[in-house]
């Protein structure tokens, strides 16, 4: 039973750090319909930014996060503004998508050639620290990372639901002629929701300090355009990954991922919590 409960809570760790990497994939996709394949290679620059922090100046990579939320922003708003929403404007959403592509495989040579290629990791001074209850023991770093991207969340979704750029936003992704006609600069919310987007990939690589490989089968099981989906999404694969690894094998976790996505676009395409921005298009 205690094996059973410890890797309940193991999952739920790493679905949180899931989660937190997958929700600005999600809102992009919700917002304007992008896959923004140049994501993971965002959430990389934020860790090697955390990375360089950490390495010259001895900022731990936790109270990095606000600097690396503002740089990431910015480079998410000057991004869309310069390269996405000029290959929307000349072609189409899929030009969008192949510019994605061509940017990332760019930004990952220039990191290759500014860090090289070695495995780079943060070790802060807690590392080996953990807490154990009840016969279930974490470590302080997993606990930490794990509040801080609930925090996040949390933070993100007040933002979208009770704020003023949160209701332009979503007003802007379920109708946007509508939101023009009511004077609404559709461009510049779409670079702020980018920006947004970029900042917490920023975030995520702050915490993680590696790039998330599974962020868009999160957001494919919880749901596109729904940032309580990416939460759900990234919680049932940490528990998916945690219980193949303990119970089928360590060899195993990714095969049995790149399964239940291909399960549920056979099953439901939407996701389980469906779009949550983009239903009156």
């Amino acid at each position: 039973m205690s094996l059973i409960l410890q890797t309940i809570a193991d999952g739920l760790v790493l679905g949180g750090l899931y989660s937190l990497a997958a929700v600005g994939f999600s809102l992009i996709f919700g917002v304007m319909s992008v896959v923004n394949l140049s994501h993971g290679v965002l959430v990389l620059i934020g860790a090697y930014i955390s990375y360089t922090l950490w390495h010259v100046f001895g900022i731990d990579p936790l109270l990095s996060i606000p600097f690396n939320m503002a740089a990431l922003f910015a480079f998410g708003y000057v991004y869309q503004r310069g390269i996405i929403q000029l290959a929307v404007d000349r072609s189409s959403l899929l030009a969008s998508m192949l510019v994605t592509f061509g940017v990332a495989l760019v930004l990952r040579n220039v990191l290759v050639l500014v860090f090289s290629p070695d495995f780079k990791n943060v070790t802060p001074s807690y590392a080996f620290n953990s807490l154990t209850y009840a016969g279930i023991t974490l470590d302080f770093v997993r606990i930490s990372a794990l509040g801080a991207s609930l925090v996040l969340l949390i933070l993100l979704t007040a933002v979208l639901r009770w704020t003023a750029i949160g209701r332009v936003i979503r007003a802007t992704a379920q109708q946007e002629l509508a939101a023009r006609l009511c004077g609404v600069d559709a461009r510049h919310v779409y670079g702020l929701t980018f920006g947004v987007s970029a900042a917490f990939a920023g975030a995520s690589g702050a915490i993680l300090g590696i790039i998330v490989p599974f962020a868009f089968v999160v957001v494919t099981l919880g749901g596109v355009g729904s940032p309580a989906g990416a939460l759900i999404g990234g919680l049932l694969l940490g528990l998916i990954s945690t219980f193949t690894s303990q119970f089928i094998g360590p060899a195993f976790p990714n095969a049995m991922m790149f399964l239940i996505l291909v399960l549920m676009l056979l099953i439901r395409p939407s996701g389980l919590l469906g779009n949550a921005f983009s239903g009156s298009r």
